[in-house]
């Protein structure tokens, strides 16, 4: 796990090669144990570096095979990379690490740009041929590994985040109407390659971008299930499929467990971080190191779920830290886990998912964690609705039933100039849900929210949460196999049982009952949901800054209703509506675009 960056020059000049650096140095937080640079011709790449494989100096990177005339940098991990080693040994490969980077640059040596089907992992990574001055661009089957990118017709600049490529300068900063849509819509979601900032994209998940020395580019979409129910399951019970998806997520705990260093899991409480938990144990992990992380209680809600993670670290053994964090700490901490983020993010456990990384990092450099397992099993509460309508009925009922505001309700919020002329939202979720495969309207939904609202919004969270403390985490319930195997799923299944019928049917193999019977939890941080003392003196400062005065992103009007009242007015999907907001002007200023 670690940040890459780099520049590609298309004008026949050398690459600034002090950009590069301040973009690599902006990255230590992913990359803490080592850096390095590279350079040659139109190409300079940069990399910083945490030691999960090959602890050794052989695992450095920028990586070359002077052989192959290739270089490259990498970000994430390759689970089967030992496998593959053994393969291109036998195809006539010859190694000298013991690191999975150098497994990519052989895979994509003997095999090119197909090498990413084999790949079975987590990853972002850019390769350049030095012989054809072509450069490989790469991003992982969910997007579980970022990729941001900022071009102009002589140039490229990548990175692992947002906020490095701003510190190589030279990007335009201007709000991006069709992705603010977005993100006042999605509740903070946007949906790749677009950003909030009209001068960044990233590159969508499961692609592959081949860019040649002149800038002309194509995309290669490597992988997506189709959601139809599969001739080859045809014979399976309820039952069988209950069995298969336990092997499956088997299958992938135990992938993710392939590390030099040991690895924890992050536990709620919930099935999903219990499952993962209970699974290691059958794997016969003992002592395993779990974490949990709760806040005091605000405006009669309780802020921990310590109960049910206790339950599971004593019924499992686990070697278990309990994290209680005060709201005064909440707020100190606000700012920091705002820094980390690459893109405006409004979810209350933001906040959680920092101070517990924090702590966490002084254990462990890996984790395993349990986001995902909503979106793939059908686990929301919304999904009944979504699964009762008529396919061609879907993505308006999808609009009601997801949506935070409708395009007229955006009129009386976003300044006119900020506006675009019609509901952009809307029209992307109704293109996206009419593309081919989906076989039923949940088919449809659960596609969207897996490959789409996923990636940019939990995964992101986690990925920029964890990094800035040099924490890798790890996602079974992403594991792609998994993914495809719960898209073949029937839905009734999924819906079962009040949601996640099947992995719930799961769970009762191994899991105690009051686990997976308990009522559904979520990650709460009561003193931002309900705007509570110093979190809501951050707000106000931030929404007074002469910076967002002179941006005029909102309506006066809209903002003088929010902070008159500022725990009363909610979303159509529940969230505060003066947080959300307050989020974006502040997560500017934050990252000095004014």
């Amino acid at each position: 796990m670690c940040g890459l960056s780099g520049e590609v020059r298309f004008d026949g000049g050398r690459p600034d090669l002090a950009a590069v650096e301040r973009m690599t140095d902006r990255l230590a937080a992913r990359g803490p144990d080592g850096r390095g640079l590279w350079s040659q011709g139109a190409v300079a790449l940069g990399h910083r570096r945490l030691k999960i494989i090959d602890l050794s100096e052989c695992g450095a990177q920028p990586m070359t095979d002077p052989a192959a005339r290739i270089a490259g940098v990498f970000n994430g991990c390759i689970y089967n990379y030992r496998e593959l080693r053994d393969e291109l040994r036998g195809l006539g490969h010859s190694f000298f690490s013991g690191s999975d980077t150098e497994v990519v640059l052989k895979a994509y040596q003997q095999w090119g740009t197909a090498c990413v089907d084999r790949l079975y992992g987590m990853f972002a990574f850019v390769i350049v041929e030095q012989a054809t001055g072509r450069i490989v661009l790469v991003r992982d089957r969910l997007g579980i590994k970022p990729l941001y990118l900022t071009q102009d017709p002589g140039r490229l600049r990548f990175a692992s985040s947002l906020p490095a490529l701003l510190a190589g300068g030279g990007v335009d900063t201007s709000l991006d109407p069709v992705a603010l849509h977005q993100y006042m819509s999605w509740h903070a979601t946007v949906a790749a390659p677009r950003t909030v900032l009209a001068g960044v994209r990233k590159l969508p998940p499961a692609t592959v971008r081949v860019v040649e020395p002149d800038g002309r580019h194509r995309d290669i979409r490597y992988w997506q299930p189709s959601y139809t129910r599969r001739d080859e399951y045809a014979h399976l019970g309820p039952d069988d499929w209950r069995d298969a998806v336990l092997d499956a997520l088997r299958t992938a705990v135990r992938r993710r467990m392939v590390a030099d260093v040991p690895v924890g899991v992050l536990l709620s409480g919930g099935l999903d971080s219990s499952l993962i938990v209970a699974l290691l144990a059958d794997e016969g992990q003992r002592d395993l190191a779990t974490f949990s992380v709760g806040f005091e209680s605000e405006g009669g809600e309780e802020g921990d779920e310590f109960p049910y993670s206790d339950l599971v670290a004593r019924h499992f053994g686990t070697d278990h830290h309990q994290l209680m964090v005060p709201s005064d700490r909440v707020s100190t901490a606000l700012d920091a886990a705002i820094e980390a983020m690459s893109e405006p993010m409004t979810s209350h456990d933001v906040v959680a998912f920092h101070l517990l990384s924090e702590q966490v990092a002084k254990e462990v450099k890996v984790v395993q964690s349990g986001q995902g397992a909503d979106e793939v099993f059908a686990g929301y509460h919304w999904y009944p609705d979504l699964a009762a309508v008529p396919r061609q009925s879907e993505p308006q009922r999808y609009a009601d039933t997801y949506f935070d505001r409708s395009h007229a309700d955006l009129a009386g919020v976003l300044q006119p100039h900020l506006l675009p002329d019609h509901d952009v939202s809307h029209r992307f979720v109704t293109e996206h849900m009419a593309e081919p495969g989906a076989e039923t309207a949940l088919d449809a939904a659960l596609r969207l929210d897996t490959h789409v609202m996923l990636v940019d919004d939990p995964v992101k969270r986690v990925d920029n949460m964890t990094m800035d403390w040099g924490l890798e985490a790890r996602v079974p319930f992403l594991d792609h196999e998994l993914v495809e195997l719960a898209a073949a799923c029937p839905p009734e299944l999924k819906l079962a049982d009040g949601g996640k019928g099947v992995l719930k049917a799961a769970g009762r193999e191994v899991l105690p009952a009051q686990v997976v019977d308990r009522p559904k939890g979520y990650f709460p941080v009561p003193a931002v949901k309900h705007m509570a003392g110093p979190v809501l003196e951050r707000v106000r400062e931030a929404l007074a800054a002469p910076a967002a005065r002179s941006r005029g992103v909102f309506q006066d009007a809209y903002l003088n209703r929010l902070l008159s009242a500022p725990d009363d007015h909610r979303t159509r999907r529940g969230a505060n509506a003066l947080w959300q907001v307050a989020l974006l002007e502040t997560w500017l200023q934050t990252h000095g675009i004014t």
